[in-house]
This record gives structure tokens, C-alpha cells and sequence, in this order.
């Protein structure tokens, strides 16, 4: 079994966990989600942790052990913390503005871009050039990020673009006579 499917979750005070045959459901200050639960891992709950082990022995149970177990801890550390994503907008006139669950782009193209928030994350712009994403449902997050990054990703020879925060951009040297 892998190392990261053997590490029991301990669940913190505000965090209610319920397994139910159809759904793990995980509810918390932040909201509530829910995962499917796989016929190949058998879930525990008992003393304010959550244990997850195998059923059979063949590598994909294993596998999917670590999988689920991790699945679920973001879940756990969604509804109590969240998740958040950070986006830099690069290039002269590239700005970013927010209105309750919408995102406006003007990064170069003739028309503005506009984003509509799903349930569940929200967006907030601090300046006019980054962008924050915040929610629970850390794929739902990090999907989102990555959709408003591949409006305009950063091109390799100046480096405009939306980029991630902390993102290395590699420049490549112009073509020379």
C-alpha cells in the first residue's frame, strides 16, 4: 500500500465527516462537499481520524487507496481553511476587475474577456494586475486558474500573459541574422 494511503486524516474540530454507501460528505465552516466512494478502498472512521486501507491486494487498490486518501484530506482542509489561487496579469495595458462573481479581462485582444464564477469560488482582484481565487473544492479552484490562464498564457518571448504566481517563465533569445 502506498506510504500517503497509510497516513490516517485527523479531522479538526468544526469539520463534520459522514460515510454514507453512496458518499463520503465532508461539511465544514466553508461548505460541503462530497465524494464518491470506490469499491476498492474500505474507509474508517473512529476517534476523529480517518483510516483508509485496500480491499484485495492488486496494485490498482493500492493505488487508489492513496488517491482517496488524499481526495478526501482536500476536502477536509477545503471546508476548514480553503483554497486559494494566485494570478499575475503581465503586459502593458493587461488589467483585471472584479464584480460579485465576475471577472473581467482586458489582456490585448479588441473586445473585453468576461468569466462568470461557479458556485463555490469567488474571485477578488486587489490590484488591477492579479488576481485571487478562493473556494473549497481545491479542483474546482485550481481548474478555474487554469482556464483564466489559457486566455492569454504567457508567450515565450517577453513573458505578457497571465501566469501564475511564482511561475517561471523561460525567455527565449530572439532570432538573430
Amino acid at each position: 500500500m502506498s506510504r500517503v494511503g497509510k497516513t490516517p486524516i485527523a479531522i479538526p474540530a468544526g469539520v463534520e465527516v459522514a460515510l454514507q454507501p453512496d458518499a463520503i460528505r465532508v461539511k465544514g465552516a466553508l461548505g460541503a462537499l462530497a465524494l464518491a466512494p470506490n469499491a476498492q478502498v474500505q474507509v474508517q472512521h473512529a476517534d476523529g481520524r480517518l483510516t483508509f486501507a485496500a480491499v484485495g491486494d492488486s496494485a490498482q487498490a493500492k493505488a487508489l487507496c492513496g488517491t482517496m486518501r488524499q481526495l478526501v484530506n482536500n476536502m477536509v482542509q477545503g471546508v476548514s481553511k480553503g483554497f486559494e489561487k494566485k494570478l499575475s496579469l503581465v503586459g502593458v495595458g493587461y488589467k483585471a476587475s472584479a464584480s460579485g462573481n465576475k471577472l473581467n479581462l482586458a489582456v490585448g485582444y479588441s473586445h473585453p474577456v468576461d468569466f462568470v464564477m461557479p458556485e463555490g469560488v469567488s474571485v477578488t482582484t486587489p490590484a488591477a494586475t492579479e488576481i485571487v481565487l478562493k473556494g473549497a473544492d481545491r479542483q474546482r479552484v485550481g481548474q478555474i486558474a487554469a482556464e483564466i490562464r489559457a486566455v492569454r498564457p504567457p508567450e515565450p518571448y517577453k513573458g505578457k500573459g497571465i501566469r501564475y504566481v511564482g511561475e517561471k517563465v523561460v525567455i527565449k533569445e530572439t532570432k538573430k541574422k
